[in-house]
């Protein structure tokens, strides 16, 4: 992939958000990557029960976004997380983060807001990746 060239990432079965939202899952230049915020919601659009499906959905979902665009989670360099209940839910979002991140762990960003998209998202993710740094 040229060092300059941006690419769009859509993953099969994005494309109806991508057209109707207008903002791609991930956009790369290089081996840089940079993913939207990704939210627990299952294959049938459905949002986790709680905090921690959520976050184990929207973790997956990074996974996959990460897959389509050539890199792995190992190769996440930057991650924010917004939380709708960032003090009470931290705890138990941390030890899902680190199922997904069991070393080398990114840089790590958590930020409390007060509403997400829709009212029952508790979490969402960004994150960028480098391909190839995976430790």
């Amino acid at each position: 992939m040229s060092g300059g060239k941006r690419t769009i990432v859509v993953p099969a079965g994005a494309q109806a958000m991508y057209d109707r939202y207008h903002f791609a899952q991930a956009t790369r230049v290089g081996d840089t990557i940079w993913v939207s915020g990704q939210v627990g919601l299952d294959a049938a659009g459905q949002p986790g029960a709680d905090m921690i499906a959520q976050a184990r959905l929207a973790f997956e979902s990074l996974r996959l976004v990460l897959a389509e665009a050539g890199a792995t989670l190992g190769d996440v360099v930057d991650l924010n997380t917004f939380h709708t209940n960032l003090r009470g839910e931290m705890r138990a979002f941390a030890a899902v983060k680190d199922e997904f991140f069991p070393s080398n762990y990114p840089s790590w960003t958590a930020v409390g807001v007060t509403e997400l998209a829709r009212p029952e998202f508790r979490v969402e993710i960004r994150a960028v990746a480098v391909i190839g740094s995976a430790l």
